[in-house]
């Protein structure tokens, strides 16, 4: 479901973590002690895998277990403008670009390098990114009524006389379930909700009086606590989900990139239980309090 930011972009057109760096907002001091414990990490990589291309936002996921993205790509600038591992920034399309990272010794990284180039360029066509978006959305709307969650309403910007005009987003969902309205933002992407982004959806849950749930392949922890402390609940899918006429490229990025990607038939049970457990659990709190 597209939706436009306030120069009339859709933001659900592309997947900018593809091919760009995975984001501005990277909050930390400027000799963060997670880019030290990381870099050699990146070393043994690139020394281990001496005949690999990986690209920016590929190590930023790979390592997003235990550092933010942000921290990696803030560790792989420093290790190329220190010459400890060579670079080369690429055309993606016209209007972007790919940065590659391998070992120096590499000789035929060039080739290599094209060959993950055509991989990235085949998932980030327009045309595909939004059906990503249509896919984790129609996943999320037969999974969630299986535990009791109704979708109530689609692309949101008003609920029960209450209208969010400060921007031109909107909420994705509206599910509810004992009494409780959840506005609900799905993301089916390897990079994070970008920071703007993820605090205007949690001021338009505030402004209409709804309960933020985020889903989402991945979000950083700050954010996790953010929608916490909002009275929330983050739903971490950990794999972006293709089509199911796309099982043949998903399982080339899984192979030759190592990405998390996945072709489901619908989610899995447990998933579904993290949040009703959690929405069980909330209940209980508000009759304890009352």
């Amino acid at each position: 479901m597209s939706k436009r930011n306030q120069g009339g972009v859709d933001w659900d057109d592309y997947e900018p973590d593809a091919y760009q760096d995975p984001g501005d907002d990277r909050p930390g001091p400027a000799d963060d002690p997670a880019v030290r414990q990381l870099e050699p990490r990146l070393l043994t990589l690139f020394d281990e895998l001496p005949e690999t291309v990986f690209y920016e936002s590929q190590l930023a996921v790979r390592f997003e277990s235990d550092f933010f993205h942000w921290v990696t790509v803030r560790a792989l600038k420093e290790l190329r403008e220190s010459g400890r591992i060579e670079t080369s920034l690429h055309e993606l399309t016209p209007n972007t670009q790919l940065r590659f990272y391998f070992n120096r010794r590499f000789r035929y990284w060039k080739r290599k390098a094209e060959e993950v180039r055509k991989l990235v360029l085949s998932f980030s066509d327009q045309a595909f990114t939004r059906s990503l978006g249509v896919q984790g959305e129609l996943l999320i709307d037969a999974g969630l009524p299986r535990v009791g969650f109704q979708p109530t309403a689609d692309t949101v910007r008003s609920w029960e006389g209450r209208t969010w005009t400060a921007t031109n987003h909107d909420l994705d969902r509206v599910f509810h379930r004992d009494g409780i309205n959840y506005g609900t933002e799905i993301k089916n992407r390897l990079g994070y909700i970008p920071r703007d982004e993820f605090e205007t959806k949690l001021r338009m849950c505030q402004a209409l009086n709804l309960v933020p749930l985020f889903i989402a392949r991945m979000m950083p922890r700050t954010y996790i606590e953010e929608v916490r402390q909002a009275g929330g609940f983050s739903l971490i899918m950990k794999h972006q989900f293709y089509p199911i006429s796309h099982r043949a490229l998903a399982d080339r990025v899984r192979k030759e990139l190592e990405l998390p990607v996945d072709c489901p038939i619908r989610l899995q049970d447990s998933t579904l239980q993290r949040f009703l457990k959690w929405h069980h659990a909330k209940l209980t709190r508000e009759h304890t309090r009352h």
